[in-house]
């Protein structure tokens, strides 16, 4: 069992997915499959296979989505003076200015400063404290990130 650290606001739209899916989709996927096999014989039929494998997908992410939800953890900031989940982390790369966000890895942006606790950046700097660097290998060679602020 495998735990999905979310923040409460992504818990809720997780669930909202799960519950229009459940709801909505499934009833939908079930009259289009319904529609299908009106068509005629079954191995021969187009629009039934293309159903069936959008119905798989469908179950298969609701299956996803419970999982998810059943073993979610809401992540708290721990206004701990170590970088946890949740917290916003700002550090200093080649005398530039960054800010990361801790988060799960189900809600990670990178584009938006939002990364996961289980990327290379996110592991590194999980337990570290204001005044540390940690080496970072990337593509492009080693970089090294200055924690200035965590909160």
């Amino acid at each position: 069992m495998k735990n999905y650290y979310v923040s409460s606001k992504r818990l809720e739209e997780l669930k909202e997915e799960l519950k229009e899916l459940k709801t909505v989709k499934r009833v939908e996927m079930s009259e289009r499959l319904k529609r299908a096999k009106e068509y005629g014989d079954l191995s021969e039929n187009a629009e039934y296979e293309e159903a069936r494998e959008q119905q798989e997908s469908l179950e298969s992410r609701i299956a996803e989505l419970d999982e998810t939800v059943k073993n979610a953890i809401i992540i708290k900031k721990s206004g701990s003076e170590f970088v946890d989940l949740g917290c916003e982390v700002d550090v200093e790369l080649d005398s530039k200015a960054k800010k990361f966000v801790i988060v799960g890895s189900s809600e990670a942006k990178p584009e938006e400063g939002k990364i996961s606790n289980e990327s290379p950046i996110g592991k590194m700097l999980i337990g570290k404290k204001v005044g540390d660097s940690v080496k970072i290998k990337t593509p492009a060679g080693e970089v090294t990130y200055k924690i200035t602020k965590i909160q």
